[in-house]
């Protein structure tokens, strides 16, 4: 019977690990989250771990070969207690895919010309027009600056759709 696992990582290697443990043919699951952060300045959008220094994996306890694990690069060691590995139940990792996914910053629902609010940044509380999507983290929007229409990208977490609009 597969399970879940919790893999703990060496500290800041989690996409290290994930890579590698999937290469070996693992199916793991790394929770990411979208958080703005300021650098140098300017407001940037980065993904990072939900739970830092570590992720999911789903193993067979009969099937699966757990001795390379290990030995992976980024990997420091499964989560144990008392000797034994712990698994966590599907529900669990469920719902962590199922709430981030709510919060997944690619808008697929929108239509081009879909009246949108821009909820942070300098623009903040400014409407404009949904154009695209430009990958699955940005927007372009259709915004009237100085009585000139300007189309320009945007965050996606930072756009929400007018209610009533399409």
């Amino acid at each position: 019977m597969s399970r879940w696992y919790v893999i703990q990582c060496k500290p800041r290697e989690e996409r290290r690990a994930l890579e590698n443990l999937e290469r070996q043919g693992f199916t793991c699951y790394l929770p990411r989250t979208t958080v703005e952060k300021r650098r140098g300045g300017c407001q940037l959008t980065v993904h990072e771990p939900l739970f830092p220094g570590y992720l999911f994996i789903h193993l067979n306890e009969l099937s699966d070969n757990w001795h390379p694990i290990s030995s992976t690069r980024g990997v420091l060691q499964i989560v144990r207690f008392n000797g034994y590995p712990i698994p966590v139940r599907d529900a669990i990792v469920e719902g962590v895919r199922q709430r981030l996914a709510t919060q997944a910053p690619h808008i697929p629902y929108l239509q081009e010309g879909d009246r949108v609010r821009i909820t942070a940044g300098a623009f903040c509380d400014i409407e404009a027009i949904f154009l695209s999507n430009e990958g699955t983290e940005r927007v372009v929007l259709l915004i009237n600056i100085l009585h000139r229409e300007q189309a320009l990208g945007f965050p996606a977490a930072t756009v929400r759709k007018i209610s009533g609009t399409g």
